[in-house]
């Protein structure tokens, strides 16, 4: 079959999609920051806990160990400039939140702020740090998420086609918005 051949593309990071996580913190004068980071997911269920991995010389990277905590806001569609200025800018003398006008909302939970109008936030206490190479991961156990009442759907869970979530593509460096339903997990392979 045409086109079934398997091309090597070399050594990549091609995970697709890749999210689009706004990562929240404070610096050290108590100034709240954002900065978009796509190296990042769920590592763990017990006890609830995400990663995220940051280069040494972004300004968040320093923040997040100075106090120990960040939030992952995920953005919606409708905010792709706001989230992609986050990824272009640095907050070292940026105030990235008055810029965009965005919401800065201080953490009751953690040491960290996420932005009010993204439609769910993950709030989480630093766990570990690896050191990996280029990038630093930092793993943060799940304190609480919180999502708008807008995105809840039947059942009481987050409905991705109202979330509306930013993806990514690392290889083109792209963004794009979910597709359709497929199928239901641990269902669809039954009749095999």
């Amino acid at each position: 079959m045409a086109g079934m051949t398997n091309k090597s593309l070399g050594a990549k990071t091609l995970i697709y999609p890749a999210p689009v996580l706004v990562v929240g913190t404070y610096d050290k004068a108590g100034k709240p920051n954002v900065m978009t980071a796509s190296w990042g997911g769920i590592c763990s269920s017990q006890p609830p806990c995400v990663a995220v991995s940051l280069r040494k010389a972004t300004y968040t990277y320093a923040n997040l160990l100075e106090h120990q905590a960040f939030t992952l806001s995920i953005p919606s569609e409708k905010h792709v400039k706001e989230a992609d200025y986050f990824g272009l800018m640095t907050g070292r003398n940026t105030n990235k939140f008055a810029a965009a006008k965005l919401t800065p909302v201080r953490s009751a939970l953690v040491d960290a702020p996420y932005v009010k109008e993204f439609p769910l936030v993950l709030e989480c206490k630093l766990l570990h740090v690896v050191e990996l190479g280029l990038h630093t991961q930092f793993v943060g156990e799940v304190i609480d998420a919180k999502a708008h009442a807008s995105i809840i759907g039947t059942g009481g869970a987050v409905d991705i086609r109202k979330l509306k979530p930013l993806i990514f593509t690392p290889d083109t460096q792209d963004y794009f918005g979910v597709g359709k339903f497929v199928a239901k997990v641990f269902s669809a392979g039954k009749d095999i």
